[in-house]
């Protein structure tokens, strides 16, 4: 917005404010006028001087007419404040968006949009790369806790087999028992227990594949 423009606004605000302020003390001075010219009348009244009575009240009519002129002026000069003010509001915010169109334009300038678009396709396009290789990459990491928990149930059973036969495992096991060799039950376990022999023992540790 012109500089000039904003000068003029100013002073014109400012010539209306003045111009309200010497409206409101006219109108005060009339009213002052007002009471003393009745108070005038009312002593001629009582005088009985009835030709000054008629002159005093016709003054008084008009002076009370011109009060009455201080409020339309009043009126008008508060609605041409209130446009000026509506003037700049609306000036400025011209000038807003003017500044705004610029700046977009400069934007739009050093935008492009076959740029733009490629960068959002190759975003997604890494963006499902890395979704693939987190899958894997959990796939990999549930198979091995799968397999570990394989192995500590296998290695659980081994355990309550031995036990169950009398024998505690204090070594590390370094194979699975190999297909086809079956296990004892328990029960035959147990009824054999008190008289079981070294070489049996040996068998059964040779069956659960432990050296």
């Amino acid at each position: 917005m012109s500089t000039l423009i904003l000068n003029i606004i100013k002073e014109q605000s400012k010539e209306l404010r003045g111009t309200q302020r010497q409206i409101t003390r006219d109108r005060a001075a009339l009213e002052k006028q007002e009471k003393q010219m009745e108070a005038e009348i009312k002593k001629m009244a009582k005088s009985g001087n009835r030709e000054a009575c008629k002159i005093l009240a016709k003054q008084l009519v008009q002076l009370r007419k011109q009060k009455n002129r201080t409020y339309a002026v009043s009126s008008k000069v508060t609605s041409m404040s209130t446009q000026t003010k509506v003037m700049n509001s609306q000036m400025k915010m011209a000038g807003a968006m003017s500044t705004t169109a610029k700046t977009m334009q400069a934007v739009n300038k050093k935008m492009d949009p076959q740029k733009t678009l490629k960068t959002m396709q190759d975003f997604q396009k890494e963006n499902m790369k890395m979704g693939m290789t987190e899958d894997m990459i959990n796939d990999t990491l549930d198979d091995i806790f799968d397999e570990s928990g394989d192995e500590e149930e296998s290695q659980d059973i081994v355990n309550q087999v031995l036990d169950e036969i009398g024998i505690e495992i204090t070594g590390k096991m370094v194979r699975a028992p190999a297909a086809g060799k079956s296990v004892p039950s328990a029960a035959a376990a147990s009824s054999k227990q008190a008289t079981i022999s070294d070489d049996e023992i040996e068998r059964q540790l040779r069956a659960l594949g432990v050296d």
